[in-house]
């Protein structure tokens, strides 16, 4: 068994309002950003997973997405698996 580090990157489909992205984007040139646009919010989720190979994690993790972690009515997401390294501080 291994550990893998994943990175969930959930954003909104195409098409769907980002309410939050629009705030923020108007808020900008009040803050002398004027030169600003485009801007979306997502989610970032990171998970570490115990699993026989990165195949199976990732497998794992993109069954999580499909069933709780994003919305795929409104959302899409990109699912990055590497090893996990472990760091002390």
């Amino acid at each position: 068994m291994a550990t893998f580090a994943a990175r969930v990157e959930i954003t909104h489909l195409p098409g769907i309002a980002d309410p939050q992205g629009a705030t923020i984007e108007r808020a900008l040139p009040s803050l002398g950003y004027a030169n600003v646009s485009q801007v979306h919010v997502g989610k970032s989720i990171r998970l570490v997973v115990d699993a026989p190979d990165a195949d199976t994690a990732r497998a794992q993790v993109l069954e999580m997405c499909d069933r709780l972690l994003a919305n795929p009515v409104i959302e899409a997401y990109e699912v990055d698996v590497t090893a996990f390294a472990e760091t002390t501080a």
